[in-house]
């Protein structure tokens, strides 16, 4: 792999956001349940921190997944 930072994030995240997109086309999640994986993940890593050092990190994290939320990139908003 090129000596490019966070290559497997970046992949993993657009990864994910198709997934997410696929399964509320397929109508096998709806709107409000994609949501809500979203918020919960945001939620898991602003609740945590500073539990094992890494608060920069899980503050981000956070911050990028609710920044996806309010952009509507994971939901076709109907």
């Amino acid at each position: 792999m090129p000596d490019i930072p966070d290559i497997a994030g970046t992949a993993a995240l657009a990864i994910c956001e198709s997934l997410l997109l696929a399964l509320n086309d397929r109508n096998v999640l709806p709107e409000r349940e994609i949501v809500g994986i979203l918020r919960d993940a945001a939620a898991a890593h602003s609740n945590d921190a500073s539990a094992d050092g890494e608060a920069k990190l899980h503050t981000a994290v956070a911050d990028l997944i609710n920044g996806i939320l309010a952009g509507g990139n994971s939901v076709r908003r109907r």
